[in-house]
């Protein structure tokens, strides 16, 4: 996987020119997911626990030992980095903390599945759009985990069952078939090949409403393959492109149609 900031430079100026808001969506379904999620103004009280979450780790200077995994069981790299760091560089943003909030708010998935827990900004985010629901979070790295799973605790968000684990191993050895996920944020290995994996290895827990998040779909060129190839899954008929998210929908009643929004 390349990172080329020229790359995504040019990947954003063709995303501005094709984007539209509101008034250039002509589908009920996608103009009140516009309207009413992603341009919701109101200030939800959950949003000051997110901030208080995110304060918390960019005020934590403590180093720990981070382990990513490629495919498979390939070790991709290990390194020490501050606490605060990885939650300043790496994590979730506020806004799009706040976004996905609305999302899963406006949603109320049941059931939701995480790829990439790191420090847990999204998975706060995910809890907290419904409290009700069940949050099933994957990570590989055992102190990035351990310190998310502390922070959700000291949040009192307790809805989560965090699993420690390499993401395709999991996929390919946990019994999927029986299981249904209304909402699945993938944010954990950004290469194409482990994008169309994961892809194909959940297809059997989809409903007609299920809601799928890609993280970082120009992240580079072989992200956006992957972007494009799920946009002409047969079973994907509506897809939104926000330019960090790639937002997928299996909803059978509609004709395909892609959208590029400015959220």
């Amino acid at each position: 996987m390349e990172y080329s900031v020229l790359q995504i430079i040019k990947s954003y100026l063709t995303f501005l020119w094709h984007s539209k808001n509101q008034h250039g969506v002509h589908s009920p379904f996608v103009f009140n997911l516009v309207t009413k999620c992603f341009y919701d103004k109101k200030n939800y009280p959950e949003y000051s626990i997110l901030k208080n979450y995110r304060n918390a780790l960019l005020l934590n200077k403590n180093t720990i030992e981070i382990t990513d995994f490629g495919a498979g069981s390939r070790v991709f790299k290990s390194n020490t980095r501050a606490i605060n760091q990885i939650a300043k560089n790496a994590g979730i943003s506020s806004k799009r903390a706040k976004l996905l909030f609305r999302i899963v708010n406006y949603f109320q998935p049941e059931n939701s599945l995480e790829i990439g827990t790191s420090l847990g900004l999204a998975t706060a985010a995910l809890t907290l759009g419904n409290k009700k629901g069940r949050i099933t979070t994957l990570e590989g790295c055992t102190n990035t985990m351990s310190i998310a799973k502390n922070q959700c605790q000291l949040q009192n968000l307790n809805n989560i069952e965090f699993v420690n684990t390499k993401f395709e191993e999991y996929l390919k050895n946990h019994n999927l078939q029986p299981t249904t996920y209304n909402l699945i944020y993938f944010d954990g290995n950004h290469s194409k090949k482990a994008t169309l994996d994961y892809f194909e290895l959940l297809l059997p827990t989809i409903t007609n409403d299920t809601v799928w998040i890609f993280d970082d779909i120009h992240w580079s060129g072989a992200m956006e393959e992957a972007w494009g190839i799920i946009k002409k899954h047969p079973k994907v008929t509506v897809t939104i492109d926000t330019f960090q998210w790639g937002i997928i929908f299996f909803r059978s009643e509609q004709e395909k149609e892609h959208f590029v929004i400015r959220t």
